[in-house]
């Protein structure tokens, strides 16, 4: 009877399991291109290439504030302070650090 309890809750918690596995073809049967899908292939690429030369340069980069601001951007005001080691701050062989 016992076996029977446990097959029967086996099956109730792996139905909704089961059930929401998508049904997934690993292994997709390879297609290959006809001479005339490859002629339209190298058509539409032509012609989008075309169409990236007739875009215009750029002229460089907009400043939408560059009439607001009296003078450039300045620079960091502070240097970039040097990386110390975590934990203590003590040096090696220092009094402090002996007496841990």
């Amino acid at each position: 009877m016992r076996v029977l309890g446990a097959v029967a809750v086996a099956v109730l918690l792996l139905a909704p399991a089961y059930a929401q596995m998508p049904n997934v073809n690993l292994m997709p049967e390879v297609k290959t291109k006809t001479q005339e899908e490859k002629d339209q292939d190298a058509v539409t690429d032509r012609a989008y290439k075309d169409s990236l030369s007739k875009i215009p340069d750029a002229k460089g980069a907009a400043d939408p504030w560059g009439a607001v601001r009296s003078d450039a951007p300045k620079a960091a005001a502070h240097p970039a302070k040097p990386k110390t080691r975590t934990g203590s701050s003590a040096q090696p062989g220092s009094p402090a650090q002996r007496s841990q």
